[in-house]
C-alpha cells in the first residue's frame, strides 16, 4: 500500500486540483458498489497531498464524506424500491425466504439505526447494510443519520491521520493496516455468525415456529 500511495502522489502532482478532488470522491464512493476497491487509499493519499500543499484537507474530507454518503443512500434507495421484486424471484427466494425477510425487517425496525452506525466501520458490511436497510423499508432518516455520522467519523479520522503522519507514510500505513486487519477479523467472525443464523432460520428445529 505504501508503494501505491507513493505512486498516487507522483501522479497527483501533475494533475489539476479539480481532477484530484474528483479522484478522492470517486474512490470513496465506488466502495459502495465494488468493495474490493481500496477507497481508504484514495482518501489517505488526498490527506497526504493536502499536508504537502497540493490540496485542502477540509475539502478532501468533505468530498470523501459526501461522495460516499450519496452513493450509499442511492444504494439504499434502489434496494428500497426494487429489493422486494428481486427477492420475489426464484433465486431471490432461495437467498432469503419470505419469513427471513420478515425477520430481517423486524430486526431493522428495532436495531437498524445502531446496526448501520456500527457496520460502517467494518469491511463489506458497510456496503451490505444500507442495501438491507432499503430492502427492510427502514425509514430514510433512520438510515441517513447513522450513515452520515459513521462516514464522517471514519473519513475525519483518515484525513486527520493522513495529515499528521504524511511525513511518516510507513507508520501511517502500518496503523491503517492494523485497523483494517482487526476490523476484517471481526467482520469475518460476524459473517460466520450471520451465515449460521441464516442457515438455522431456513431449517428451524420446530417447523411450527
Amino acid at each position: 500500500m505504501h508503494e501505491s500511495i507513493d505512486g498516487l502522489l507522483e501522479l497527483v502532482s501533475s494533475l489539476p486540483v479539480e481532477v484530484l478532488y474528483l479522484l478522492v470522491g470517486a474512490g470513496a464512493a465506488i466502495e459502495n458498489l465494488f468493495p474490493p476497491i481500496p477507497s481508504d487509499m484514495f482518501v489517505v493519499a488526498g490527506a497526504v497531498a493536502a499536508d504537502r500543499g497540493l490540496l485542502d484537507g477540509r475539502i478532501v474530507f468533505l468530498v470523501a464524506w459526501v461522495s460516499n454518503l450519496i452513493l450509499a443512500l442511492m444504494v439504499y434507495g434502489a434496494a428500497r424500491r426494487y429489493g422486494g421484486g428481486i427477492f420475489g424471484t426464484r433465486w431471490g427466494r432461495w437467498l432469503l425466504r419470505p419469513e427471513q425477510l420478515h425477520r430481517m425487517s423486524v430486526f431493522y425496525r428495532e436495531y437498524g439505526t445502531l446496526t448501520i452506525l456500527v457496520s460502517r466501520f467494518f469491511p463489506v458490511f458497510r456496503v451490505l447494510v444500507p442495501a438491507f436497510a432499503g430492502i427492510s423499508k427502514l425509514g430514510f432518516w433512520r438510515t441517513a443519520v447513522p450513515l452520515s455520522l459513521a462516514s464522517a467519523a471514519w473519513y475525519g479520522a483518515l484525513v486527520t491521520a493522513g495529515v499528521i503522519f504524511s511525513r511518516n507514510i510507513e507508520k501511517l500505513i502500518g496503523s491503517l493496516r492494523a485497523v483494517n486487519t482487526t476490523a476484517g477479523l471481526v467482520a469475518g467472525l460476524a459473517t460466520l455468525l450471520l451465515l449460521l443464523l441464516w442457515w438455522r432460520s431456513r431449517h428451524p428445529e420446530d417447523p411450527g415456529e
